[in-house]
């Protein structure tokens, strides 16, 4: 009997570490503590803030170049701050709080302000917002603080803090008592609560240890969600998922390519021209070499990997990373340099250029069998690797669309392929140009940054107006990863990519959103030696909300869909001709009910497909639907598709 309830003990225990973990950011950040899929809110942070006291570099997104790993419950982050090495290790097998180790290690001697281990605390509601101290008997008025420089804040002997609001209770100890200081942020309003590491100076070598405690409880959000699609509004069509094919690594790639097609509807794909490889030599022509079979492999296996593609029936956008030494300005730019990323394209030697790239596509075509759709200079806004201003950019689509519609090509160019959506001002010069219109084929963007409705709206309406296809010609959510890949196999990563996903379809109506990549790079598939795991090649969570993304019925368009739940992401599409249609869902908290309406009176059965960390798009039978209308519950943390048969 004892053995039976130990066993039951631990049973529990298990459970309850499943729904109660600490969410930690690969760059060191702890963004919450989740408790039963129920994200409550806070943020931390590591800050080094130099002996000026303005200048102050704090953990976060693209800002560092982190380590991440996972061992168990154990999550560590290794980056630095300038000079100063941390290693943050965060746990959460109470299933209660996090327990957050911090080893920070000098690599000079640094006079300076401190370095700091930070929580902000959440934006409340509720007007009374106090924190007492641990260890201390203030207690302090949050909403009372003043704004005050960090270099003047006074120090409080504690050793953390514990506020109670209606919304969220959130403790935070240090295992031993310090200087802890509280401010106001003069930028955002945000209430610090800054736990010392260390002040005034470190010698290099010194090494500092602290160790902290965070519990997190509150109100579970389970409120049922509705959402309410409207059939009858067909917006643009939706073609599929697609996938990025640039080859990077010779060994490892071959394996995801062939699992990727052989288990995705893709309905786009999109490849490198290797320019730098394909035209070296300004004055040699590359068809020579091609004719005497001496191109690089670089180049033929870049047209191999286009004509697969082709063959599958898969439309195929040729991209270029790269330009050669003789048709860029300056010296070879492949990295940040002075500021600045990228070479612009020498604009006495354009028409050599439009040469040089035509010959490519038309050879291309000729021996490969393959005539591309789309023609781009990847995020040339930005510099990778050819950088372009908005009006070089109209200018080249103007220069080399009518260039190759002289040669007899039907490939068009993308308009924009930009870094991300925040750069949309870089449509502008083309979009007010009447003469580039005929040469556009495609709105691109790339999904890295600029999720805001407003942002990504600006998208949709460009493609609206010049009345052509939107892509989101890479796919993802953190330009970063290639650093930290093991951060690919999080849940979390997970959800937060196909949730970004269904955010786009509602609002930009993409013809398709292009997962970067279906090779190696950023790898969907885990194992088989992809960054160094050499266990038996397998799917991760991301490849089955791809796979299920994917299956996503053909020749559908984009319906009106909207939930009254922040926590419910939706999105729709439909063909009324058919009468075939989809919903999208991605959960984002607890598990809850959601009710669907608006759908078509004629459907009465869906079929429902789930993947979450425990599902591998698994279909879990029928749903009926009555006076087009359904009720289910969807699992916390999960990504839903209702389809009807």
């Amino acid at each position: 009997m004892k053995r039976f309830l130990l066993l039951i003990a631990a049973i529990f225990t298990l459970i309850n570490q499943a729904f109660s973990q600490a969410e930690l950011s690969p760059w060191g950040n702890i963004n919450g503590i989740r408790k039963q899929g129920h994200l409550l809110k806070f943020e931390t942070a590591l800050q080094y803030i130099k002996s000026d006291g303005v200048q102050i570099l704090t953990t976060a997104r693209e800002r560092q170049r982190p380590v991440y790993s996972r061992n168990g419950s154990e999550q560590t982050v290794r980056t630095n701050l300038d000079s100063l090495y941390f290693e943050e290790t965060v746990s959460s097998n109470t299933g209660t709080k996090a327990r957050v180790n911090i080893k920070m290690t000098a690599h000079a001697d640094t006079n300076f302000v401190g370095a700091f281990f930070i929580v902000k605390l959440p934006q409340l509601t509720n007007n009374s917002t106090n924190l007492g101290l641990i260890g201390n008997n203030k207690v302090i008025d949050a909403n009372a603080l003043s704004i005050t420089p960090v270099k003047s804040l006074p120090g409080i002997n504690a050793k953390g803090f514990e506020l109670k609001n209606a919304q969220l209770s959130l403790k935070a100890e240090s295992t031993e008592r310090d200087s802890i200081f509280i401010r106001k942020d003069e930028n955002t309003g945000e209430v610090l609560v800054y736990f010392t590491l260390k002040v005034a100076q470190i010698k290099k070598g010194e090494e500092i240890q602290k160790t902290f405690d965070i519990e997190a409880s509150g109100e579970i959000d389970k409120k049922p969600a509705e959402i309410k699609i409207n059939t009858q509004q067909q917006g643009r069509s939706f073609d599929g998922l697609g996938g990025n094919f640039r080859l990077q690594n010779p060994t490892t790639d071959p394996q995801v390519i062939d699992y990727s097609l052989n288990n995705l509807r893709l309905a786009w794909g999109r490849v490198e021209m290797p320019w730098r490889y394909w035209h070296p030599v300004k004055d040699n022509n590359p068809l020579d070499a091609a004719q005497q079979n001496q191109l690089p492999s670089q180049v033929t296996n870049a047209m191999r990997m286009a004509q697969r593609l082709n063959k599958l029936g898969i439309p195929v956008i040729v991209s270029a990373w790269s330009a050669p030494d003789w048709a860029i300005e300056g010296t070879y730019n492949e990295g940040f340099v002075n500021g600045i990323w990228g070479n612009p394209l020498r604009k006495d030697v354009m028409t050599d250029i439009y040469r040089s790239l035509t010959r490519y596509l038309t050879y291309l075509k000729d021996n490969y069998g393959v005539e591309a759709r789309y023609f781009s200079f990847n995020e040339s806004d930005l510099g990778i690797n050819v950088r372009m201003t908005a009006t070089e950019h109209a200018e080249f689509i103007k220069g080399f669309g009518a260039y190759l519609e002289s040669k007899g090509l039907k490939t068009k160019l993308l308009l924009g392929d930009n870094s991300d959506a925040n750069s949309w001002p870089f449509l502008n010069a083309a979009m007010s140009d009447a003469a580039v219109r005929p040469y556009i084929g495609a709105v691109s963007f790339h999904s890295w940054r600029g999720w805001e409705t407003e942002t990504l709206k600006k998208w949709a309406d460009a493609a609206t107006q010049l009345n052509i296809p939107l892509l989101v010609s890479e796919g993802s959510i953190d330009a970063s990863a290639w650093q930290y890949p093991m951060i690919f196999q999080e849940p979390s990563y997970a959800i937060d990519e196909i949730n970004l996903y269904i955010r786009l379809l509602n609002i930009c109506q993409p013809a398709s959103i292009l997962q970067w990549q279906l090779t190696a790079d950023y790898s969907p598939l885990a194992g088989g030696g992809i960054f160094g795991d050499n266990s038996s090649l397998r799917p991760t969570q991301r490849f089955w909300n791809l796979k299920q993304l994917s299956s996503t019925p053909k020749n559908v368009f984009a319906l009106p869909a909207t939930s009254n739940n922040d926590n419910i992401m939706c999105a729709a599409l439909g063909n009324n001709s058919n009468e075939v249609f989809a919903l999208h869902i991605v959960n984002n908290g607890a598990e809850r009910v959601v009710t669907v309406t608006g759908l078509p009176s004629k459907v009465l059965k869906f079929k429902v497909t789930i993947t979450n960390a425990e599902n591998n798009a698994k279909e879990l039978g029928p749903k009926k639907s009555s006076n087009g209308q359904i009720q289910f519950k969807v699992p916390a943390r999960s990504f839903v598709t209702l389809s009807n048969e």
